[in-house]
């Protein structure tokens, strides 16, 4: 027995002498580490300095029981426990008893608080015996860091997230997710802690052995007003037609900058939230938007005039064994009509007679208008164009007059933007831009300046022809019902069967309703696109019905219902009907002095303002709201003072 102890004590002398260093840093690796304390993600901002995203840091407070010394602990227990008892309104006797069951079972990681903010973590840092701090008072504090979105789900997912889950596969959407390497994440922090026991770390010292650095701001060119405006206007004709997705972008013409990004989706619950950046990566056939691309070519290329006539027959004509259809006959018109009209046998006639021979040479001068090329924005998920060219798997004899109404190739609709924005910009192809500039705090890290795609798409004279083709669409075309003698905008409407080579598609018909354009006309300050996938064909799925509205209710609220009037004020936009009013108000009020007008049809606050303002004192009662539909006593009769005039108004 003497031996075998003089051999354990050997043992342990060499393990502590001989070893200790080796099972000393052993120890430490298991019992002490480096925990990653994330930085505070950069904040984003819109064009104005609204904040778009931000990082909030949360806070968890607990509490190691063991810690605090028997004197500390019984002489604050009570007092503890009150002020937790204020903080979240349980009995103070409920903490009195579950704070000492933690002592008595040496719980070191007692749960006080979950995921408070800033103000409520100093509150508790100053309740008693956890005042006392990490060591005294076995405070332990962990903190974590939370993105929020201020506007909520305007623009959620163009705004975007970059997030880790748990086998490290990152994904990145949006603006957050672009920009988030190289700017917006910033510098990891480094803090010890110490194990505990059960899996639990608790912190060695009172601060961090390494402070994170927060990340840099991002200014996006977002406008929350436009913002606003289209993301509500999207949102009412998706529940209105019941479609599956839709999405509309408005961009500002001349610098290429993106106003207002709206991509809508429905759940299987029905309601519509940001689920797919559907303008950025849907690649899709645009259908009759494309028809201005095709007809573009050809005048350019000086194979067509706008006054050519084209025989479009009955409505039906077969390209090489294919039939193609327009909605109804429109007999001999000239190119232009065609257009407005959205004949597909139209334009197709116009390409395939023109390029029939040569279909490379058409889809050549698609290519220089970078019509088949990615357009290299920030964002990532841009979807590949495709437009086939002969030799490819896609091309057949019917791919030529196909293309030229908008099917047989893929596009994505901020591409199609681009295009229209730069027949509104005089031919200047100018790329999306989606940032402004990178900032930390008031110092500029980088600038983001506008990046031209084509100095110059064609000549003016395609230009002008384009223009007035895109007028005339809207005031005598297929977008005739979208026409306001009281604002100007111009586009093309676009109608696209989708699925349709599926066999159910005759029984269950599928659409893609479009619009894109710009306003107003003489001075082009935004261009526009909506697009809305899968309208109820039993609403209606045309593009002037489904997605011209919204078009027209975007263009018409930026100048009318926004701040931005003050901004484009140089552009001179003139509102008609208010100017008729105030004549018409004018008029009366200078004519009608003591015999009564006729205020049918005028605003109830005009009308009682013109009454009370005569030179006979009257009394005038109003019963409703609205418009004035009726007045008590009649025109032109002779008004007598303290004289009672009823208005209704509906």
């Amino acid at each position: 027995m003497f031996i075998f102890g003089l051999l354990v004590v050997g043992k342990l002398l060499t393990i502590q002498v001989v070893q200790g260093d080796k099972y000393r840093a052993l120890a430490d690796k298991r019992a002490i580490k480096d925990v990653v304390i994330p930085a505070n993600r950069g904040n984003v901002y819109s064009a104005d300095g609204s904040l778009l995203a931000t990082s909030i840091p949360k806070y968890d407070i607990l509490f190691d029981a063991i810690t605090p010394s028997d004197k500390n602990f019984k002489a604050n227990l009570k007092p503890l426990s009150d002020a937790l008892s204020n903080y979240t309104g349980k009995p103070s006797s409920f903490y009195q008893k579950e704070l000492g069951k933690a002592r008595a079972n040496k719980n070191r990681y007692f749960l006080l608080a979950r995921n408070i903010g800033y103000s409520e973590y100093l509150k508790f840092r100053e309740f008693p015996l956890l005042k006392l701090g990490a060591f005294k008072g076995g405070l332990i504090v962990e903190q974590k860091v939370k993105r929020e979105h201020p506007l909520g789900e305007v623009a959620q997912r163009t705004i975007g997230y970059e997030r880790t889950d748990d086998e490290g596969n990152v994904t990145r959407a949006g603006i957050d997710g672009a920009f988030g390497v190289d700017y917006l994440r910033g510098k990891d922090g480094k803090r010890l802690k110490q194990k505990i026991g059960k899996g639990q770390w608790k912190p060695i010292l009172d601060y961090d052995q390494v402070e994170p650095k927060d990340g840099f701001d991002v200014y996006t060119t977002i406008d929350v007003n436009i913002q606003d405006i289209a993301h509500h206007a999207l949102l009412e004709q998706l529940e209105l037609y019941q479609a599956e997705h839709g999405t509309v972008v408005v961009m500002e013409v001349e610098t290429g900058e993106i106003r207002a990004i709206s991509n809508l989706g429905k759940t299987a619950s029905g309601h519509y939230w940001e689920k797919r950046n559907y303008a950025v990566y849907e690649a899709h056939e645009p259908g009759s938007t494309f028809k201005l691309m095709a007809l573009m070519a050809a005048l350019e290329d000086n194979k067509i005039d706008t006054s050519d006539v084209i025989d479009t027959g009955n409505g039906y004509k077969v390209f090489y064994g294919r039939g193609i259809k327009d909605s109804h006959g429109n007999g001999k018109i000239s190119a232009a009509r065609a257009f407005e009209v959205s004949s597909n046998i139209g334009i197709a006639t116009i390409v395939d007679n023109a390029y029939a021979k040569d279909p490379n040479r058409f889809v050549d001068i698609l290519s220089n208008w970078n019509l088949d090329k990615k357009l290299g924005i920030s964002i990532k998920g841009e979807g590949q164009p495709m437009i086939p060219r002969p030799g490819d798997g896609k091309w057949s004899r019917n791919a030529l007059p196909s293309i030229a109404y908008g099917y047989n190739l893929k596009i994505t609709p901020l591409q199609t933007l681009t295009f229209y924005n730069a027949v509104a910009n005089n031919g200047v192809m100018v790329k999306p831009r989606f940032i402004r500039e990178v900032r930390d705090l008031n110092k500029q890290i980088e600038v983001f300046d506008k990046t031209i795609i084509n100095e110059k798409i064609c000549s003016d004279k395609t230009l002008r022809a384009a223009q007035e083709m895109l007028k005339n669409v809207v005031v005598k075309g297929t977008g005739r019902s979208l026409y306001s003698d009281y604002f100007s905008m111009c586009g093309k409407t676009g109608t696209a069967r989708v699925e349709y080579w599926m066999d159910d598609w005759a029984k269950n018909p599928r659409y893609i309703s479009s619009f894109a354009g710009y306003f107003p006309l003489d001075k082009p300050k935004y261009s526009c696109i909506v697009v809305i996938h899968k309208p109820s064909v039993k609403k209606g799925f045309y593009g002037a019905d489904v997605s011209g509205p919204v078009f027209k209710k975007i263009a018409q609220k930026i100048f009318t219902d926004t701040p931005l009037i003050d901004q484009v004020a140089s552009l001179n936009v003139k509102d008609i009907k208010v100017d008729k009013e105030y004549e018409s108000y004018y008029k009366i009020a200078n004519t009608y002095k003591t015999i009564m007008p006729d205020v049918t049809g005028l605003p109830v606050m005009d009308a009682m303002a013109l009454l009370e303002n005569m030179n006979v004192k009257v009394n005038v009662k109003c019963q409703g709201q609205g418009t004035v539909k009726s007045q008590s006593v009649n025109k032109n009769t002779k008004l007598k003072d303290n004289q009672t005039i009823v208005l209704e108004a509906s």
